[in-house]
């Protein structure tokens, strides 16, 4: 029984009515379905590889740096906060935000672009269908199916994009995709608790890392409005305290535009269920217009004035030679993978050929962190370094 049927809305995704598991499985009997999926990703090995897997800043430039880890706990955390003002349903809203990062690639969306212009000719890389191969396939935890057995609906927030060939491949979980439908208001949620946090932990960092400055920032309305407020009530204030409020603030702001705005689409569209939601061709969860403009002002700000900082983009020149040289190395001689991941690369090819071949040395390079991907890159390429 669903412990959160009587505060849920209707247009909410309530456990009685997932569509269910790939391997069907008795009832958790004091936990939901949603609250069983957090905790079998929670409990991943790939959950905990996230800690040392970069944001913006490969691993070992500094401690304090976000890494995939905090930034997906962040992620959870206004999930859950929006969840319980709109009466969504916050276990599945937070289970999709601690998985979204799953499949991400070491060296961040460095790796990922690398990793995909490898698997070109085989069928491309996308890390939120890595993140689905991850809880579908690759995690070895259970004795009775391979990976998490997720419920649907925890798989499908997961896909946040798809390409159309893709989701010819997925049977139902990728028809949104090709019907142009929305996913549940859960995953929307995901979707933008995501863009908050990723916006706005990386001020943080830019400004701790020296590349962005608060003068640079106070350009934009959505930093400015709020450091005007925080260096009125508090002057004097040192840089990382008012750094650390004017980020807390602005968070608060994008939320809280969040949910009004997304309260008055819900009730102008009148949902009465989720699958009304999902036949809309549009999402219904959004920011107010004016608020989603300065967070777009700020989107494009930190892309071109800290992901394209010199000092990041030979961060990330680095980080993608490492894994194309990975690559094209492990899959001319796969012997250069440890045992279990040679014999998944041979059981692969023999059902698939060379794109089976392909697809376990990316599954195997997409489950490093940063360090490991160094030391891996720095085995087979130095000649000095132990294998």
């Amino acid at each position: 029984m669903n412990a959160f049927a009587g505060t849920l809305a209707p247009y909410a995704q309530h456990d009685a009515a997932s569509r269910g598991r790939r391997f069907p499985e008795p009832a958790p009997r004091h936990r939901t379905e949603y609250q069983r999926d957090r905790d079998r990703i929670v409990h991943s090995t790939a959950f905990r590889r996230l800690v040392y897997k970069t944001q913006v800043f490969v691993n070992h430039e500094g401690d304090l740096f976000r890494t995939r880890l905090t930034h997906s706990l962040e992620v959870a955390q206004i999930a859950r906060s929006v969840a319980r003002a709109l009466g969504l349903n916050e276990p599945l809203a937070e289970a999709i935000c601690l998985a979204h990062d799953l499949g991400h690639t070491p060296f961040g969306h460095a790796g990922q672009d690398a990793l995909h212009e490898c698997m070109r000719e085989f069928g491309g890389f996308e890390h939120n269908l890595q993140s689905l191969r991850v809880v579908d396939e690759l995690e070895e935890r259970y004795a009775e199916f391979a990976g998490l057995n997720l419920t649907f609906e925890t798989r499908e927030g997961i896909l946040k994009h798809c390409s159309v060939a893709n989701a010819r491949q997925l049977g139902d979980l990728g028809e949104r995709f090709l019907e142009r439908h929305q996913p549940s208001l859960e995953a929307q949620l995901a979707n933008l608790s995501d863009e908050i946090a990723y916006n706005n932990h990386d001020v943080d960092d830019g400004i701790r890392a020296g590349l962005i400055t608060i003068d640079e920032l106070n350009e934009l309305a959505i930093f400015r409005r709020q450091h005007d407020v925080v260096t009125a009530r508090y002057p004097g204030l040192g840089v990382r305290r008012l750094v650390h409020e004017v980020v807390r603030r602005m968070i608060d702001y994008l939320v809280n535009d969040l949910i009004d705005a997304s309260a008055a689409s819900i009730a102008a569209a009148a949902p009465a269920g989720v699958e009304d939601v999902r036949a809309r061709p549009e999402p219904l969860l959004r920011f107010g217009p004016e608020v989603a403009a300065e967070h777009l002002e700020l989107k494009r700000y930190l892309r071109q004035h800290l992901y394209r900082h010199y000092k990041v983009l030979r961060m990330t020149n680095k980080a993608g030679r490492v894994v194309r040289e990975l690559f094209d190395a492990m899959f001319v001689d796969v012997d250069l993978m440890p045992t279990e991941h040679q014999q998944a690369a041979r059981r692969m090819e023999a059902e698939d050929g060379r794109a089976g071949r392909a697809r376990a040395v990316a599954d195997y390079i997409a489950g490093m962190t940063d360090r490991f991907a160094i030391l891996e890159h720095r085995r087979l390429f130095e000649p000095s370094e132990r294998t």
